[in-house]
């Protein structure tokens, strides 16, 4: 069995072309995609080849987002057929790195790996990993959603791509006072925040008591943190909840501070599901978070935009 798919074949390279689908076990799902989107910080590190991962090699479908319907099951997972579900990748692919995968036309999972999206639609589905990455920092930030735990808390979000946008609605919904900057200006168009920051960091003099509790990192940029460490009160949190090569800040900010380094990763099991329910329930918006829609026959004209334009929030592919 074959499926059209998005192939990086090389570093700076992006073609669609075939390739081959490993017959489904017991165990496993067909899902026939209809939306994906890019994940543009992990595809960008993919499309250069330099992701830090061990997974690493050419050629590669990228992509981890997908949203599709259920079309054929394996012995052991058939109460799946027919349903509208959500997966992180493909695993079934012959030849081709299967490392991530989802940017296919056809997926091969284990039934394991599905998340039903219930009465989400497609787009606000196809948003659940980052919702999922984002709503996981948030509570390693120290947030519990749904008990309103972070009523007393000042938080300050640097970076307003589509993780920085959905952990700042993560915080609102958790209670917290949010503060948000980015560089780009058409980010913040879309911010849901109490207030927005000028993008410079304020300039160096005598320290200040610090105005955050915590302080999210969603730029995955070691510069942006730097400069604003300064801003977190004593005994206060840093959360990376970007992706990082390196990590390299100064200590005198840290030590000054007492400040306590937390690493978010990714999501934890439940995580999709519940990030899936507060979207469903209107707790946390995210119908303005889709910015760009492209068929997916147009993969190399839609990298480039999510990569490259700043007006591109979130690009979607269309698949069916």
């Amino acid at each position: 069995m074959e499926a059209k798919a998005i192939v990086m074949p090389a570093a700076g390279q992006i073609e669609i072309r075939r390739v081959a689908l490993k017959p489904l076990g017991p165990d496993d799902v067909l899902i026939r995609t209809a939306l994906t989107s890019i994940s543009a910080g992990t595809e960008r590190m993919l499309f250069k080849g330099i992701m830090p991962h061990p997974m690493l090699q050419f050629p590669v479908v990228p992509g981890y987002e997908t949203v599709g319907v259920v079309v054929e099951t394996g012995a052991n997972a058939r109460e799946w057929l027919g349903k509208r579900v959500y997966v992180g990748g493909n695993y079934g692919f012959v030849g081709v790195n299967p490392a991530f995968g989802g940017q296919s036309a056809l997926i091969v999972a284990p039934a394991s790996h599905l998340t039903d999206v219930h009465s989400l639609s497609d787009e606000q589905a196809v948003l659940l990993a980052l919702a999922a990455t984002a709503l996981h920092g948030v509570e390693i930030a120290g947030c519990r959603l749904g008990e309103k735990s972070c009523t007393t808390r000042q938080i300050l979000i640097l970076g307003q791509g589509i993780v920085g946008q959905l952990a700042a609605r993560f915080a609102k919904a958790c209670g917290a006072t949010v503060h948000v900057t980015d560089k780009a200006a058409a980010r913040l168009r879309y911010a849901v925040a109490d207030a927005i920051l000028p993008a410079d960091p304020p300039p160096p003099g005598p320290p200040s008591p610090g105005a955050y509790d915590v302080l999210i990192d969603a730029t995955g940029k070691m510069d942006a943190i730097a400069p604003r460490l300064m801003s977190v009160k004593q005994g206060g949190r840093v959360v990376l909840l970007g992706y990082y090569e390196r990590i390299d800040l100064p200590y005198m900010p840290a030590f000054l501070r007492e400040l306590t380094f937390a690493v978010s990763k990714e999501w934890a099991p439940g995580d999709l599901a519940r990030a899936r329910d507060a979207i469903a329930s209107g707790m946390v918006d995210v119908s303005n978070l889709i910015t760009h829609r492209l068929p997916a026959d147009e993969a190399p004209r839609a990298f480039e935009m999510a990569f490259n334009d700043p007006e591109c929030l979130k690009m979607v592919l269309v698949w069916e």
